[in-house]
């Protein structure tokens, strides 16, 4: 049986692309601890692994990957995918030089191309929705702007590998230790490199985002079929912990069709320990009765507005500490409502904010069901004695009106 490690640096990473080969029958498995014992999971096809490193340095990034696809190999793991974010966020040059030391390999393939959802490379240069990624919002993201648009130079900020960038249907052309970045502008040229690479014995070790990840099924002997998909209750909170331009424009534009939208002040999400309060809990049991009477409702945490800079400045919280601190406060805001009997579908946005709630409610394994929408990924988890339908999805995925589409305001 062919068996994939997919490594993820981010946890809704981790699901939209375990969630391409999940959701048609291949047995597959999320997890939080890249330390996890791998030997002990041999019914597992697909294992999905989130290092979280995207924010970490980069000498550590390399390590964590290293020694996570090290062990992959030694518990009998056929086939290595390095997931990338499509938009290039994140230790990308670092995490590649990983996969090639912890496989011990020469050379691995890069299709960071996600056409599915508007993100294509041509010519070496990665775009979003037409405009190259430096030049889009993520290039103006506050905590991990993208400086350039160029794959090779991205990956050349750290590591001294050699890149080679690859026009859409020349795949098989290249040779040659490094990285060999290839374009793809179509869902149709993602399945043409993947055939070839697989008719050239080159699947061993491949890099690229879900939408490469969702051509290796037919390729590798994995289990397939369909799984069933369960139906929404038609009741949706979203509890946001991104700042996105993308997801706050969701957001407004549920609250523009009748919404409920609750935003966290600047002392309420980085005040640590806040929701465990007296004034906390008073107000989270205030905001769940405000919940309970419409179908469709957001806590969020807020723009990284001139208010939330100035609380920070006032309390000595740099960038990296305001960040990691809306994760937590978001998180136990959830499971404050969750203890006070919240019963709906939750959508976490955020991939900070899904790890941090993961780890507080005790959730390290997860199993991706499927995607109720492009880069929206169903799955479930456990607290106290409940399950509870979870939604998840990166700050930016997602058209405009699609909180609305999830749950349609009653």
């Amino acid at each position: 049986m062919d068996r994939l490690l997919i490594v993820a640096d981010d946890i809704t990473g981790a699901l939209d692309t375990g969630v391409q080969l999940g959701a048609y029958g291949a047995s597959t498995l999320v997890v939080t601890d890249p330390d996890i014992d791998m030997t002990a999971l041999a019914d597992v096809e697909v294992l999905v692994v989130d290092t979280e490193t995207r924010h970490v340095p980069a000498a550590e990034a390399y390590e964590t990957v290293r020694r996570t696809v090290r062990a992959a190999k030694a518990a009998g793991f056929g086939y290595i995918y390095k997931k990338t974010d499509s938009a290039l966020r994140g230790n990308i040059g670092a995490e590649l030089a990983g996969v090639l030391d912890g496989a011990g390999a020469e050379s691995l393939f890069f299709l960071p191309a996600f056409p599915q959802i508007g993100r294509v490379t041509r010519d070496g240069i990665q775009y979003i929705d037409g405009v190259p990624v430096a030049e889009s919002v993520f290039g103006k993201d506050p905590f991990e702007p993208v400086t350039s648009s160029a794959v090779a130079d991205i990956i050349g900020q750290q590591t001294g590998i050699p890149v080679t960038v690859h026009g859409a249907g020349q795949a098989g052309e290249a040779r040659g230790r490094g990285i060999h970045v290839c374009d793809a502008a179509s869902e149709e040229d993602l399945r043409d490199a993947a055939i070839t690479l697989a008719v050239g014995g080159r699947l061993h070790v491949l890099a690229g985002c879900a939408g490469m990840a969702s051509e290796l099924l037919g390729l590798l002997e994995l289990s397939s079929g369909t799984v069933p998909f369960p139906a929404l209750q038609g009741k949706l909170l979203t509890v946001c912990g991104s700042v996105n331009p993308i997801t706050r424009g969701q957001m407004e534009a549920a609250e523009q069709a009748g919404a409920l939208r609750i935003t966290l002040a600047p002392s309420q999400k980085l005040t640590p320990g806040w929701a465990a309060s007296e004034e906390g809990r008073r107000t989270v049991a205030r905001w769940l009765e405000q919940i309970e009477g419409v179908s469709n409702a957001i806590v969020e945490c807020g723009p990284n507005d001139e208010e939330t800079a100035r609380y920070a400045a006032e309390h000595g919280l740099d960038l990296e500490h305001v960040r990691r601190q809306i994760a937590v406060s978001m998180s136990e805001v959830l499971r404050q409502l969750l203890d006070l009997g919240l019963d709906r579908d939750l959508l976490v946005t955020g991939g900070d904010t899904l790890v941090a709630f993961l780890g507080l409610t005790g959730n390290g394994r997860l199993a991706p069901v499927g995607e109720v929408r492009p880069g929206v990924v169903m799955t479930y988890f456990n607290y106290g004695e409940r399950s509870y339908t979870l939604l998840a999805k990166s700050g930016g995925f997602g058209g405009r009106d699609l909180l609305t589409d999830l749950a349609p305001i009653a």
